[in-house]
């Protein structure tokens, strides 16, 4: 996609959506790349296990869901590979994404019904579907109790929504430090002598990678107390709301490998790197689980997870 424009970039500081809808389509055909998104055991694992977390297993499979937010497909597409779900259906702000989506699931031979949509205002009926998720989508909402309401309005009376991924205030700070120190010193160890020419990326490519991290900004829009955000799913009629928290020292490790991959050439690392940074991850993963999880209070956990019945 066309990199935005510098007046662009500017009059996306004063509106959000704006913004959400240029960094998106600018980084759709590129984003599975650089997340690390794929359709396969690993990432089938992931999602299902972030779905099984908050929400169980009873329901399985839903009959029909929509995604907000749906970037690539890789939450509601992984979902279905895993039994999650049946009929797909996949909504974006950015035209981009939405054919991203529908071009990731016709390559596994699924069709998905795709819009392009606000999640403030979902161009559904009411009573639509049986199961409304996202992943990583609920921090990027503008009006996000009124993008709440709409769930609530298309969800069938016993449906139920999922919301994965989605960034704590104290786990998101300290995210963010550890990304922005281990970006400067990437930049600097990859342009040494006998390192730049395997890894350093181009000025050019530097150069894209800054602009992206100022639409990034504007597009981070909310962090999440695990308590407000279920008070919130309650305000707005769900019953049997709950809350999980996930990584904690995992997501000291996680981002800055993502970051380190950024900065780096793409495939510059190579498989050893992608084996040790997943299988570290899980193993962090599980420690966390196992005994952070019981000691730490969820606040300071990076992700929360939330879930919640349409009565």
């Amino acid at each position: 996609m066309t990199p935005p424009t510098a007046e662009q970039i500017q009059q996306a500081w004063e509106d959000p959506k704006l913004a959400n809808l240029l960094y998106h389509d600018w980084e759709a055909d590129t984003y599975d790349d650089k997340w690390s998104i794929s359709f396969d055991e690993r990432c089938i694992s992931y999602a299902t296990d972030r779905f099984r977390n908050v929400a169980g297993e009873q329901g399985w499979p839903y009959g029909s869901a929509l995604e907000l937010g749906c970037g690539t497909g890789f939450f509601l597409l992984n979902l279905k590979l895993g039994g999650v779900l049946d009929d797909g259906h996949v909504t974006d702000l950015s035209p981009g994404m939405v054919d991203v989506a529908k071009r990731n699931g016709t390559h596994l031979g699924f069709e998905l019904e795709g819009r392009v949509a606000d999640a403030e205002t979902l161009p559904y009926p009411d009573e639509s579907f049986d199961l409304v998720i996202g992943h990583a989508v609920l921090h990027h909402i503008p009006d996000l109790e009124q993008a709440l309401r709409e769930v609530m309005r298309v969800l069938k009376p016993g449906g139920r929504f999922v919301f994965a991924g989605e960034p704590t205030a104290k786990g998101d700070f300290v995210a963010r430090k550890l990304s922005q120190l281990t970006w400067s010193a990437a930049k600097r160890i990859t342009h040494l002598p006998g390192l730049r020419d395997r890894y350093a990326r181009s000025d050019a490519e530097l150069d894209e990678s800054s602009r992206a991290a100022v639409l990034e900004a504007v597009v981070d829009i909310h962090t999440f107390d695990p308590t407000e955000l279920r008070q919130m799913c309650e305000r707005v009629g769900a019953v049997d709301v709950s809350t999980v928290t996930e990584e904690f020292t995992a997501s000291w490790f996680g981002w800055p490998v993502r970051t380190v991959e950024a900065a780096v050439k793409p495939g510059a690392l190579g498989w050893k790197w992608a084996y040790f940074a997943y299988g570290t991850w899980l193993a962090l993963s599980a420690l966390d689980a196992k005994v952070f999880n019981k000691i730490v209070p969820a606040q300071y956990f990076y992700n929360v997870s939330v879930t919640g019945i349409k009565a």
